[in-house]
This record gives C-alpha cells, sequence and structure tokens, in this order.
C-alpha cells in the first residue's frame, strides 16, 4: 500500500470548502467531472475525534465513487501521506473562493 498514490482534493461545494484525502483521482467519463474514488479515513481508534471529519465519514459511507465537477475543483495535489478529511465553512476561509466559470460543452449553441 506504501506505493499506491495519495491525492489531497480541495473543492467547493454548498457554501463550504471540503478537502479529502484519496489513492484515485481521474477525468470522469461525464463531461466536465472529475472522478474520485478510494476516499482515505483515518482511523476511528484515535482519542480525539474531528466533527467535520466524522460528516464527511457520514456524508461518504457507501460511496464507491463520486464526481466532483471541474468548476468546483480549487485544486488537487499528490501527497506523501493523507491527511485529515476537513469541511471549512464560507466564514472560515474569509468568503474569498469563487468558482471558475466553465465555458459550454463542443457543439453547444
Amino acid at each position: 500500500m506504501s506505493n499506491q498514490h495519495i491525492y489531497r482534493i480541495v473543492f467547493y461545494n454548498q457554501g463550504n470548502v471540503y478537502e479529502i484525502y484519496a489513492h484515485k483521482v481521474e477525468q470522469s467519463s461525464m463531461y466536465a467531472f472529475i472522478e474520485v474514488e478510494d476516499i482515505i479515513f483515518g482511523e476511528r481508534s484515535r482519542l480525539l475525534i474531528d466533527p467535520s471529519e466524522e460528516k464527511l465519514k457520514s456524508k461518504f459511507s457507501g460511496v464507491k465513487r463520486t464526481h466532483i465537477p471541474i468548476q468546483a475543483i480549487i485544486r488537487i495535489d499528490e501527497v506523501e501521506q493523507a491527511g485529515q478529511n476537513k469541511i471549512i465553512s464560507d466564514s472560515d476561509s474569509s468568503g474569498n473562493i469563487t468558482p471558475f466559470p466553465v465555458p459550454p460543452p463542443p457543439g453547444h449553441k
């Protein structure tokens, strides 16, 4: 498992910034979406439990693969080790994040 890639995906969703870690990220077959698989969550044996990570864990429980719109992606980084998944509210991020506009699909009039 040590030779598996780990990606940090930061994206904007419903007024919040989400930061998640996953083993697989690729272009989706659906136009203008990024496909994220195998989301990594921390161990439950820790003494301190982060409520935002628990909220993400329950939100993505049972999800095999998720598709995130390209315009919602802020950045994707390949990292050496997984960090803590978190939700950053819009007020925490000073409200200065705006989704990038996406051009219409080819052939669209």
